[in-house]
């Protein structure tokens, strides 16, 4: 953990003992745990932090805490927006629309304008005829054209809204982590999660790194994690037997 998160802990700390005191001793212990976690950057805990937050609507102290941790690392709100656009569409377009708004609230409390992007082609905007090509791998659209064409479609422009790799954008290896991490809080522990798993080992995570993930994600609901825990083992095992 670096300096200036260790710095931000306390007076959080602080602020949640002024609810519950032991409460605040058990947030302590458990955050000290999983934060020295080595393999995970503050930029990656941080939007693992959010990203558990507007998945599970704990968008009141908690999230302004992570956003603040996340600022004294070096983390800007232009960031965690590019964060809120990238998982809108596993978690949800009504639960991002409520992390956007809380987090504006935050800036327009605390001074901060973020930063200015650039809007999408329309090309990337629409379907059918003159849309821009799908970034889906075509072993994934055929197994959506399985469950249903209109779905395919949905998907394909969803995966258009969210290709951007430009300023401000996030990783390929934070996306993976982001998005297993939305697999382990709605437990959707297959083919997706399978996915999001590898998408994080194209983007140079170790498995080790993708197990660190895991871990931390423990601090947002330990039986979700214990599943994960099961679904990533045995998918880690199918791999090893592929090869």
């Amino acid at each position: 953990m670096s300096t200036t998160t260790e710095t931000a802990a306390p007076a959080n700390l602080r602020r949640l003992a002024g609810v519950d005191p032991v409460f605040a001793q058990m947030v302590g212990a458990t955050a000290r745990h999983v934060r020295a976690i080595p393999e995970l950057t503050d930029r990656e805990k941080t939007f693992l932090c959010v990203t558990a937050d507007v998945c599970q609507a704990s968008l009141g102290f908690a999230f302004e805490a992570h956003i603040r941790a996340g600022l004294t690392a070096g983390v800007s709100t232009s960031d965690i927006r590019a964060l809120l656009r990238f998982i809108s569409y596993d978690c949800g377009y009504h639960a991002a629309t409520t992390g956007f708004e809380r987090l504006a609230e935050f800036e327009a409390q605390n001074g901060i304008t973020p930063g200015e992007v650039e809007p999408l082609t329309e090309d990337v905007l629409t379907t059918g005829p003159g849309a821009a090509p799908s970034p889906l791998p075509a072993g994934v659209r055929g197994r959506l054209r399985e469950l249903d064409e209109h779905f395919l479609e949905f998907f394909d422009l969803q995966s258009r809204l969210r290709s951007g790799h430009g300023p401000g954008t996030i990783s390929e290896r934070e996306r993976g982590f982001a998005s297993l991490s939305i697999d382990v809080h709605y437990q959707t522990l297959h083919e997706t999660f399978h996915a999001h798993v590898g998408r994080a080992l194209r983007g140079g995570a170790s498995r080790e790194d993708v197990r660190a993930a895991l871990r931390f994600n423990a601090q947002f609901g330990v039986t979700r994690a214990w599943e994960g825990w099961r679904a990533l083992n045995a998918y880690f095992a199918e791999l090893d037997q592929a090869t």
